[in-house]
């Protein structure tokens, strides 16, 4: 089927739809069948062909590997998480792909977490999951629930060891080490334990992998009494369920894309019918927070950028406005402890924690040094305390876990992400490195910031090579993030920029607002603006730029590659969903009901159908000067199915056959790709050497 120098021909088996008067021939439908051995060949063939395209690249594959591994601590311990009488932990070992989880006992008069010399294990340590031994014998894993029942004594986790997400629910006795009986399979994210630890809660997804029931089981039965506690029958919504701070009450979620609906079970009546906060109203989202004798209600109801409220934890009803709606500053989430609240927020594209004292003193917020952060909450499980623990990173700064006084306001660093000396065999230090915010102009006048890392004194005149990544879409905001890769191209002076485009959250409800629906294509024309605006400005050209982006980014991608080719130098495009008007034409697949508030439901209205028509990449392979693309993706995939990437670059060769196309797919992983840290570092190499390759 191919050779080193020639491509990988797919079959074209024209397979014609009609929807709104319109006929449509896709010639590579057939790769969507994925039991299917021409499939498995044809994918496999690509490979070969990306391997031997790339083989003169394994050298500088293998230094790039040898550069993360060599900057990595590999035998590492997280800083522990104190939960009653236990500090809980995992670390990493030197040559292990995966985790292990581990407590240890409170001792007398210890209050701060205890941390060991160069990651090595604690003194009187308790090991609950090693993820190396359960991921024996499979080229994937994964965890889903790690969920420590509120007396200590049970572990429920769960397992996945193909990249579909779908997960083997089990039960651990952290007394005696035993896995007891109880076994659940096909589950999803999401657990929550009774108050007395006998009863476990749990999700499954339905035949469109939607999460769409919430389970009651009886620690030692057989999940065959197990009980459905809700079912959602609506296919716009999804299920989760979680146990609140405070250990009260049993939340289970429903939410579409729009609309929120909040279920509660006291903890301590496990069997007790759900109550509702409030019914669900088309358009308005609401997070329910339990405090004391009220439930906190995060809400958008005539309120674009969200107010928080609350309302009696007895006889939910009214809501009384406790931070009234400020436009422009996005409240994100809110956290409650006994004598504090903590509300994440964003504003001017930036994230920010603000605490209100209860019982006296004025709210305030949190500040820190750097021009552009990233700031939130991690794991804080104990409801009675004055201390948060907080997560700070930037482009510059490695991942940095916080402790916080409420009551004092000291801020006590308690571990920084160690970043070892790289192959030059200097320490890391942050100030080789400059970060800027700069701005876009797009084609309708909004501005759209973009944030940047280079290499201290790397040139302004445009002869720098430059990565430019985005997203985009669901609201999900790509703030600065610490990467330590990443150092492999800025020491080679590449410049790494950040596109906050439209359909993202980076500046509040708005900014996605005007990146969904009839307005997405301002996510496309967001990202070509930067792109160009990075030229004008002098950071690089456009034969020195490389776009990247994945999943929803990877739509991104290809419908950039179609409106502006002229623009990059190259083009990564990772689990793209860049067949998207198929898929959303297609209610049996997974995700696709759910995602119609998203997108818009192009099968029952026609102007959504032809504006989706109009900007998908695959619809839109036009004989175009391409730059060269490298579409990556996982055949257990479940969120964008592998054959979209599959059909889009078979198509790419048809279309347009003087172009350089490359697919590689993961046979045994799921949308994050692969599961083992090592894997991940290789993966990771490979492409950052392919974006070299590209601007050299």
């Amino acid at each position: 089927m191919t050779t080193e120098t020639s491509a990988p021909v797919a079959k074209r088996v024209p397979t014609e739809r009609t929807h709104h008067g319109d006929t449509v021939l896709d010639e590579y439908a057939w790769l969507a069948t994925k039991d299917d051995p021409e499939t498995i060949a044809h994918l496999t063939a690509e490979n070969a062909y990306t391997e031997a395209r790339t083989a003169h690249l394994e050298g500088l594959r293998a230094e790039l590997f040898e550069e993360t591994r060599r900057r990595t601590q590999e035998t590492d311990l997280s800083v522990p998480t104190r939960k009653d009488g236990y500090w809980y932990y995992s670390r990493t070992v030197e040559g292990q792909q995966y985790g292990v989880h581990c407590r240890r006992a409170v001792r007398d008069g210890e209050t701060t977490p205890p941390i060991s010399a160069d990651g090595a294990p604690l003194d009187g340590e308790e090991v609950l999951l090693d993820g190396n031994q359960l991921a024996e014998g499979h080229d994937f894993f994964a965890l889903g629930a790690f969920d420590v029942s509120p007396d200590g004594r049970w572990l429920a986790y769960s397992t996945d060891f193909d990249g579909d997400e779908r997960f083997t629910l089990r039960v651990k006795d952290l007394t005696t080490g035993e896995v007891l009986a109880d076994e659940v399979p096909d589950t999803f994210y999401g657990t929550a334990w009774s108050a007395d630890a006998s009863t476990l809660f749990y999700v499954t997804v339905d035949e469109a992998w939607r999460p769409n029931r919430v389970w009651r089981h009886t620690i030692g039965t057989p999940s065959s009494e197990d009980v459905v506690v809700h079912q959602e029958d609506d296919e716009r919504f999804w299920v989760g369920v979680e146990l609140t701070r405070s250990e009260r009450f049993v939340l289970i979620d429903i939410h579409s894309k729009i609309t929120s609906e909040v279920r509660v079970i006291p903890a301590a009546n496990p069997t007790g019918e759900p109550a509702i906060i409030a019914p669900r109203r088309q358009g308005v989202e609401y997070a329910v927070e339990h405090h004391g004798h009220r439930f906190l209600i995060l809400h958008n109801d005539g309120a674009e950028d969200f107010a928080l409220a609350y309302t009696s934890a007895d006889a939910p009803g009214d809501w009384t406005p406790l931070i009234a709606h400020s436009p422009g500053t996005r409240l994100e989430s809110v956290d409650a402890f006994e004598n504090h609240l903590v509300v994440s927020l964003r504003v001017n594209g930036l994230t920010g924690l603000r605490v209100l004292p209860i019982g006296g003193g004025d709210a305030y917020d949190m500040t820190f040094p750097e021009p552009i952060y990233s700031v939130g909450l991690d794991a804080n499980p104990e409801y009675r305390t004055n201390e948060v623990r907080f997560r700070y990173t930037s482009l510059v700064t490695p991942d940095s876990v916080y402790d916080y006084d409420l009551v004092s306001r000291e801020m006590v660093l308690r571990k920084r992400k160690p970043v070892r000396p790289g192959p030059d065999g200097r320490p890391y230090d942050p100030d080789d490195y400059e970060q800027h915010r700069d701005w876009a102009l797009a084609d309708d006048g909004t501005r759209v910031p973009i944030s940047l890392v280079c290499h201290r004194g790397t040139p302004r005149d445009g002869s720098a090579p430059a990565v430019i990544y985005g997203y985009g879409s669901y609201e999900a905001s790509m703030d600065p993030w610490f990467s330590i890769a990443r150092l492999s191209l800025l020491d080679r002076g590449v410049i790494f920029a950040v596109a906050h485009i439209r359909g993202g959250g980076e500046l509040g409800r708005r900014w996605y607002d005007e990146g969904k629906l009839l307005a997405k294509k301002n996510t496309f024309t967001d990202f070509v603006a930067c792109a160009r605006h990075l030229v004008k400005a002098g950071w690089t050209a456009s034969d020195r730029l490389v776009a990247r982006g994945a999943s929803a980014g990877g739509l991104l991608m290809g419908a950039v590659a179609n409106l502006a080719p002229d623009a990059f130098a190259g083009i990564v495009a990772q689990v793209p969903f860049v067949d998207a008007l198929t898929s959303i034409l297609d209610p049996s697949l997974p995700l696709t009901v759910t995602e119609w508030e998203e997108w818009g439901n192009p099968l029952d209205d026609p102007e959504v159908y032809a504006y989706m028509k109009s900007y998908t990449p695959y619809e839109n392979v036009a004989p175009l000067d391409y730059p060269a693309i490298l579409a990556v993706t996982s055949l257990n995939d479940t969120r964008v199915l592998y054959h979209e990437p599959a059909k889009w670059v078979a198509r790419l060769r048809a279309v347009a056959p003087q172009g350089d196309y490359l697919l590689k797919t993961e046979m045994g992983a799921g949308h994050g790709g692969p599961s083992g840290r090592y894997d991940a570092w290789r993966e990771e190499a490979f492409i950052n050497a392919w974006i070299l390759d590209r601007l050299t």
